[in-house]
């Protein structure tokens, strides 16, 4: 299994990049999850970008969001894997280098996500706690949670 990933800033990304990251979350958030929202909600060009590649193929995303712009914490957020290779161990991966990166971008932080509330154990695993009620978020229950920083 030949795993590579690169993080961008925004205005960094190919339009290729760009290009498989926007129809990956297209492909999972809008139809396979059947959920109709606007995606592009203008924070991405503020954020960096985790993309993880098989061989030359997308097969999961992160985007990282700077402390203020969509929580007071960096945040983790559009957390996705391709449906054609779950199961495979990709979601944990792009996870655990999205944990890595805020703390090389952003030093000792605490890290803010929107889970939703049916992946609640894997990011547990992952060291966040939940924190607050649950909460719709285009007709799907989430939960915010927290991975407090190790200073």
């Amino acid at each position: 299994m030949n795993l590579s990933h690169t993080v961008k800033a925004f205005h960094e990304l190919s339009v290729t990049e760009l290009y498989d990251l926007l129809r990956l979350r297209s492909e999972v958030f809008v139809v396979e999850q059947n959920c109709v929202f606007l995606d592009l909600d203008n924070k991405d060009q503020k954020c960096y970008h985790l993309l993880l590649y098989q061989e030359n193929e997308l097969v999961a995303y992160t985007r990282i969001v700077p402390a203020g712009l969509s929580y007071q914490e960096v945040a983790i957020g559009r957390v996705v894997s391709s449906p054609a290779h779950r199961g495979k161990g990709f979601g944990r991966k792009v996870m655990v280098l999205s944990i890595e990166y805020c703390y090389q971008l952003f030093g000792p932080c605490n890290i803010r996500l929107g889970a939703q509330t049916y992946a609640l154990g894997f990011y547990e695993s992952l060291g966040f706690k939940a924190e607050g009620d649950t909460y719709d978020e285009d007709g799907i229950e989430h939960i915010e949670m927290v991975r407090k920083a190790k200073i």
